[in-house]
């Protein structure tokens, strides 16, 4: 059995959540390229170079990673196949994990290099959109912040906040709910109108991510009820799960009229993995998980994207640093080019019922019986 070591290196350019492996990154390149040659040029590596690791790997590993045929295409075996795809899909679950712990390094470094360096802690769901801002605030020269992100369950983001185990939690809120929804039903008890302020990330699209070209032609969950489109779901306690939640509500659908429903992947990215190895149909997600993976997307509602801190945080001068970034040009053009999310307000810090419209004193009992049928408590 081959067993997997890991290890990590120090750049000051910007990184990302995948681990890399030498293997898998000429396998990618030779299924996208077609040919050893193409992914050589493709990875600016000789031909022979190539020819030569794919050698040692096959040795190393006793099977056939290549299906080595004269005269024909360079096509990955059935073996190699595999081992890709699988390979895939172990990242797309475990990259936000991975980035955790690197986050905690890189904080660890940021002490020790410059204890200058404001820290704040944030808590926050699975959305890209929080792994670019980590990026683009710890690149600001002397305005920089470096944002401790642990991503998470937007209920656990905001429970860290309530605790004192994060100054920042990032949760995002289906901007049509109203004051009987399950979002008011499970966000309102871990919110707290006098202590809290939130400050805008802007709009987000959520929606249905779909392969390629949308060969089943879902457009709502209505279709993908009908025509038992195999569904990917998110766990309980993410905000999307929520979301779903309160859209099924408003389509009068129940979780027994979706097949799939109790199948489960840990982020967006991995909702759109599966989809994408044909393990899935369909999956509730956001537009920038779906054109990672070159899969289609079908916009179903408009979310708010915020973070949450408590109001006295507000005069640090590292969340005053934030914010100003957040309403810069370079902010807005790094979503744009993520895609999915409109920038809108973003930077601008409000009261909680200024920007949840279903706030009130207390929750309605018809979204606690909601909840409680289909398994949110």
């Amino acid at each position: 059995m081959q067993r997997i070591q890991l290890h990590y290196t120090l750049q000051e350019a910007p990184s990302s959540s995948v681990i890399h492996h030498p293997l898998l990154a000429l396998l990618e390149s030779i299924a996208q390229e077609g040919s050893i040659s193409g992914a050589a040029r493709a990875l600016r590596l000789s031909y022979r170079h190539v020819w030569g690791s794919l050698k040692k790997w096959e040795d190393q590993l006793g099977r056939e990673v290549i299906l080595w045929g004269k005269g024909h295409t360079a096509q990955l075996s059935p073996f190699g196949q595999r081992l890709l795809l699988t390979e895939r899909q172990a990242q797309a679950r475990l990259a936000p994990h991975i980035e955790a712990i690197q986050a905690e390094l890189e904080r660890s470094f940021a002490l020790s290099y410059d204890e200058r360096t404001p820290v704040l802690s944030l808590h926050a769901s699975y959305d890209s959109a929080y792994s670019v801002l980590r990026q683009f605030a710890s690149m600001q020269g002397p305005l920089a912040v470096h944002l401790d992100l642990t991503p998470c369950v937007s209920v656990d983001a905001l429970r860290a906040l309530n605790e004192g185990r994060a100054a920042l939690a990032g949760f995002h809120v289906l901007e049509a709910a109203g004051k009987h929804s399950m979002s008011a039903h499970i966000y309102q008890p871990l919110l707290d109108v006098v202590q809290h302020r939130c400050i805008s990330l802007g709009r987000r699209a959520q929606g249905l991510i779909v392969a390629a070209g949308n060969p089943l032609q879902l457009r709502s969950l209505q279709d993908v009820a009908q025509r038992k489109a195999q569904f990917v779901n998110r766990p309980l306690g993410t905000g999307t799960r929520v979301v779903l939640a309160d859209l099924m509500a408003q389509s009068h659908l129940h979780p027994e009229d979706i097949v799939g429903f109790d199948d489960e992947e840990p982020s967006h990215n991995a909702v759109a993995q599966a989809v994408a190895q044909g393990q899935a149909d369909v999956g509730l997600g956001i537009a920038s998980a779906a054109l990672a993976k070159g899969l289609d997307f079908v916009a179903l509602c408009q979310e708010h994207d915020l973070l949450v801190c408590h109001a006295n945080l507000l005069q640090h001068p590292a969340m005053q640093a934030l914010c100003s970034m957040l309403r810069s040009a370079a902010w807005h053009q790094s979503m744009r080019a993520l895609g999915g999310h409109d920038c809108t307000g973003s930077g601008d810090v409000g009261l909680l019922h200024e920007r949840l419209p279903w706030w009130s004193k207390s929750c309605s009992h018809h979204a606690q019986d909601q909840a409680q049928s289909i398994g949110i408590t």
